[in-house]
C-alpha cells in the first residue's frame, strides 16, 4: 500500500467523505527518515521537477547556535532528550524538528528538518 499526502477517506466521527479525484503519483509520499543519534550517513533523493533532497539518516554532530553570544559551532550530540512529535522518538534516539538534544554546551532545540535540510541546526535554551 502507497503512503498519501491526500486527506483521510474517513471523517472524525468514522463516516467517509466521497472522492471526486483518484489517487495521482504526485500524491505519493515518501517513508519518513527518522534521522537517528550515531555516525554520520546521508541519502540524496530525486524529488519532483529533478530537485534533490538530502536525507540525514544519521549524525553526531549539530550547528549549535547561541542568541546572546551570536556565534554558532560543531558542536557533539550527547543524547535527545525529549521530542515532542512523538515521545517514544527520544527513547529511540531520533532527531527532528523541535527535538530537546544535550550538548557539551547545554540543551538545545533543533530549529531544522533533518530529513529534509540534511543538517542539524539548533538554538541553546537559556
Amino acid at each position: 500500500m502507497a503512503r498519501s499526502q491526500k486527506r483521510s477517506v474517513r471523517k472524525p466521527s468514522g463516516g467517509r467523505y466521497h472522492v471526486a479525484i483518484k489517487k495521482k503519483k504526485r500524491d505519493l509520499a515518501r517513508p519518513a527518515a527518522h534521522t537517528m543519534l550515531g555516525e554520520k550517513r546521508k541519502k540524496i533523493v530525486r524529488t519532483r521537477g529533478g530537485n534533490r533532497k538530502i536525507r540525514l539518516l544519521s549524525c553526531q554532530y549539530a550547528n549549535i547556535s547561541s542568541i546572546k553570544k551570536r556565534t554558532t559551532e560543531k558542536v557533539e550530540i550527547e543524547d535527545v532528550l525529549e521530542n515532542l512529535a512523538n515521545r517514544d522518538f527520544a527513547r529511540r534516539k531520533i532527531i527532528t524538528k523541535g527535538a530537546i538534544i544535550r550538548t557539551k554546551k547545554g540543551n538545545a532545540r533543533v530549529t531544522s528538518r533533518p530529513g529534509q535540510n540534511g543538517t542539524v541546526d539548533a538554538v541553546l535554551i537559556a
